[in-house]
């Protein structure tokens, strides 16, 4: 069984995650720039004197096939390394990945990782 872990974190947080996904054996990973908001709600600026919202902030999804039993360095690795103590941290979700084949070799489940 292999589950997909995906997180939205912080853009200046990737290179620390990655490294330490790297370090718990993680062998690839999907990086997508993405925007979004949760309970910050976005923040005011100020432009030539008027002030507008930012609703939508800049975040960077990851997403990660992994085995179940790696799945909880994974996650720690995330929460380690992705963790400010501030509002926008980011979230992790971990799902099931019933099925998973390479395109180019037709392998299927762990080896097709």
């Amino acid at each position: 069984m292999m589950k997909k872990i995906v997180a939205i974190i912080k853009p200046f947080k990737l290179d620390a995650v990655k490294d330490h996904l790297h370090r718990v054996g993680v062998q690839g990973l999907t990086v997508t720039d993405v925007k979004g908001f949760g309970r910050q709600k976005g923040h005011k600026e100020m432009y030539r004197g008027a002030e507008y919202v930012i609703d939508f902030l800049p975040k960077v999804k990851l997403e990660i096939l992994a085995p179940v039993d790696q799945t909880e360095a994974i996650v720690d690795a995330i929460m380690t390394e992705a963790h400010t103590g501030r509002i926008g941290d980011g979230k992790i979700f971990v799902m099931p990945a019933d099925e998973i084949v390479r395109i180019r070799t037709g392998e299927r489940g762990e080896d097709a990782v």
